[in-house]
């Protein structure tokens, strides 16, 4: 019974690690509402009336979330210099009170100051955001020159409170957050086991809604493990030990991206594109999918992949035993040829990549959980083990030079723009906020300043304006529903604002639509607390939050505009170039050239592609105009999720050289990736400079120098095969990429 409850408690914890990677959000929200809940509980015993405590929740709530460091040495600083800061704050509110004009014109300042300030790091950024909000705070409580000496006690004790959650009640360290990424990695790659082994016996009319879900699995594997690599450094011992998880991370991720891969040409008619994986609704090949196959080799596929899924999801410590070491060998052993069970090509390739796959995950768990026990290893296993403690042994510690790099100034640099840009957004938001209240504008004011957060272009701006005004429009009927029910009843009122906060920080990066509405929620209840809740306030709160908005768009469009086409362009070009970069690196290595960095090409390559997903988002939005252009955007993005899939597989080959027995250079792998590299750089060239010459080559298929060999009998040995038949696919995509883009191809008669 106890082996029954704990084993439910895992799967529990499983699945919200899963949804939660690192559980970041989880402890975000967890540590505000403990502040706030510590700092009203320590003032509502020393008597504060309501109004002190309203101040001091959402002191605590801003002092909790303006410390951006995560090394914890760095947030005790900034914590303790958060204090003067957030005094000062408030005490210019208090005094230039009485003046409006000097009042409004400091707060210009300081909200320019504050964006500026962005450029020195999180430091600044962080006490930047705490000035803006504090001095916020004395407009909402409507603090007076008499009341500062209790805001000061009231925003000490708030930022005490604070500091007491994150170091004592919510201690955060980067080794746990790193612990917590590990286990959200190993619960999403058995859910995307899950979706592979309901795809194996899946009626072709369940399809379609099993490879979405294939799709979405391999997206949110990727995502953790860019979330993984992003605190390797500093949640590891050492450098060797952070580059060997990085590689067995990327292991793992390839691994089951491209065991999905085997799974859908196993079950088509044909080799199914890299592409499928990648582009939401993309359409399966012209034959569809086949029936499901009630052969013994695909039962014996589906109990394979369940046993995979077994030692992904087995707790550590219950790795070993005879029958978990059986389970390996068989698995292992499917990486030799002589082991594969008799099937179709297209079936034991699938063998093939569970045998793949069983490798990473022991070289995942060993790194992750030290060495295993290996008396019950079969030969198979042993020499899978003897490859992972060769790679682990080759790997060496690179001393990066940072040279400097020649950045932009003046209004040029995107912190002196956006600060430009908020502090006018900030003074059309105040005069038209005063038109609406004289007493609310700075609801307008804060709409503004917080659209400009975390965008970079116009259209980023105007869909966060968008979802804000959205989000505020449905917490005022919220707000209005909360606020009748709780009455005069003040810590009932408390409650609810502390679940309002708690939703607001857990759904914040899911949706800002929904952040907005629970924010707006609270809001209802703190004016209730305040005995100034009316229909009315809530409605001009959706007025200031729309006037807020169209300030915010109308001066990112005005001032110093930076169009989406052209910072999706820049990022387009960043992206090309690192693919290019990494793909020269990765076939110079598998010819033989000297050993590469690839591993932290791979990365910043991911990274790039994340950050130009995230620049789309205007254009592939639902309510985007030109559903031609949103659908290209989509397009685009997938075919360069296909070209960043296979430029990692032939990272990932390249770098088991030299320390892999099994895998040898190949010279004749030279020739091949020229062409491919050249078109990645024409389309580069072409996307910054549409009138450039640049044209993509064309030629004989590398499909070609795979023939006559097969599945079954590779014509240049199965590492060599598998390389070219990445580069072919590598290949297809980037050619691919000529036609939406604009590019011209070369024409072959014109060659001759």
């Amino acid at each position: 019974m106890k082996a029954r409850g704990r084993a439910l408690l895992v799967r529990l914890w499983d699945r919200l690690a899963a949804s939660d990677p690192g559980l970041l959000r989880l402890i975000a929200g967890l540590r505000t509402v403990a502040a706030i809940a510590l700092t009203l509980i320590l003032l509502g015993s020393l008597g504060f009336p309501v109004p002190q405590l309203v101040a001091g929740a959402m002191a605590a709530m801003s002092s909790t979330f303006a410390v951006r460091e995560t090394d914890r040495a760095k947030q005790a600083v900034t914590l303790a210099l958060c204090l003067p800061v957030a005094l000062a704050a408030v005490s210019l509110g208090a005094v230039l009170n009485r003046w409006p004009l000097v009042s409004d014109v400091s707060f210009l300042l300081l909200i320019f100051a504050a964006v500026y300030g962005r450029r020195f790091g999180e430091r600044a950024t962080g006490l930047g955001l705490i000035g803006f909000q504090v001095y916020f705070l004395s407009l909402f409580v409507r603090a007076t020159v008499p009341m500062l000496p209790s805001l000061y006690v009231v925003i000490a004790v708030a930022v005490g409170c604070s500091a007491f959650a994150r170091f004592v009640l919510m201690p955060q360290t980067e080794a746990g957050t790193l612990d917590r990424l590990r286990r959200a990695f190993r619960a999403r790659l058995g859910q995307l086991l899950s979706t592979q082994i309901e795809l194996l016996d899946a009626e072709p009319d369940d399809v379609d809604k099993i490879v979405e879900d294939l799709r979405t699995g391999t997206a949110r594997l990727h995502e953790t493990a860019l979330m993984i690599q992003g605190r390797l450094e500093r949640g590891t011992s050492d450098e060797a030990m952070a580059r060997l998880l990085q590689r067995r991370v990327a292991d793992a991720e390839i691994a089951a991206e491209r065991l999905g891969l085997m799974l859908l040409t196993a079950r088509s008619a044909e080799r199914m594109d890299t592409l499928t994986l990648h582009l939401p609704g993309a359409p399966l090949p012209s034959g569809g999918l086949l029936p499901p196959a009630r052969d013994k080799s695909t039962a014996t596929l589906g109990r394979d992949l369940r046993a995979l899924r077994l030692l992904v999801l087995r707790p550590v410590g219950e790795t070993s035993g005879t029958a978990l070491a059986q389970v390996r060998n068989r698995l292992l052993g499917y990486r030799e040829e002589d082991n594969l069970p008799k099937a179709s090509p297209a079936v034991q390739d699938v063998f093939r990549g569970i045998g793949e796959a069983a490798r990473a995950v022991m070289g995942l768990r060993t790194a992750l959980d030290g060495p295993q026990d290996d008396s019950d290893d079969s030969p198979a296993t042993a020499r899978s083990r003897e490859e992972l403690d060769a790679e682990d042994a080759a790997i060496e510690v690179s001393e990066d030079s940072d040279a400097d790099k020649a950045g932009r100034t003046g209004l040029r640099r995107p912190t002196t723009r956006a600060a430009v840009q908020v502090a006018v957004g900030s003074a059309l938001a105040i005069a038209g906020g005063e038109l609406l209240s004289h007493q609310r504008w700075y609801w307008a004011v804060l709409t503004c300043w917080i659209v400009f957060i975390n965008t970079a272009s116009t259209g980023e701006i105007l869909v966060k304006g968008g979802r804000r005004l959205v989000g505020t429009i449905l917490g005022v009927v919220a707000g209005i529903g909360l606020a009748g029910a709780v009455g005069h009843h003040t810590w009932t009122a408390f409650a609810l604002v502390l679940v309002c906060v708690f939703a607001m920080f857990y759904t914040a990066p899911l949706s800002y639509t929904l952040m907005s509405f629970f924010v707006t929620a609270a809001l209802g209840l703190l004016y209730t607390l305040l005995n100034t809740y009316s229909m009315s306030v809530l409605l001009l709160r959706v007025e200031e939050t729309a006037l807020g908005a169209a300030c915010g768009v109308l001066t990112a469009a005005v001032v110093l505009p930076v169009r989406t086409d052209r910072r999706t362009n820049d990022l387009l070009v960043d992206v090309l170039d690192k693919l290019a970069e990494l793909t020269r690196a990765a076939v110079d290595q598998l010819s033989g050239r000297p050993h590469a960095d690839l591993v932290d090409q791979a990365r910043e390559l991911d990274q790039a592609l994340a950050d130009l997903h995230s620049a789309i988002q205007p254009l592939t939005h639902p309510v985007a105009p030109q559903r031609s252009r949103r659908d290209t955007a989509r397009y685009v993005v997938a075919l360069l999720e296909t070209c960043a899939y296979h430029g990692r597989a032939l990272a990932a080959t390249a770098e088991l050289l030299p320390s892999n027995p099994s895998i040898a250079a190949d010279p004749r792998l030279r020739g091949v990736c020229g062409r491919i590299v050249h078109n990645i750089e024409a389309i580069a060239d072409h996307v910054r400079d549409p009138h450039s010459p640049a044209e993509i080559e064309t030629g004989p298929s590398i499909a070609s120098m795979l023939e006559p060999g097969t599945l079954a009998t590779p014509r240049w040995g199965r590492v060599t095969d598998r390389v070219l038949r990445h580069l072919q696919r590598l290949d297809e995509a980037v050619s691919g990429l000529a036609r939406p883009l604009g590019v011209p191809v070369e024409v072959e008669a014109a060659k001759k």
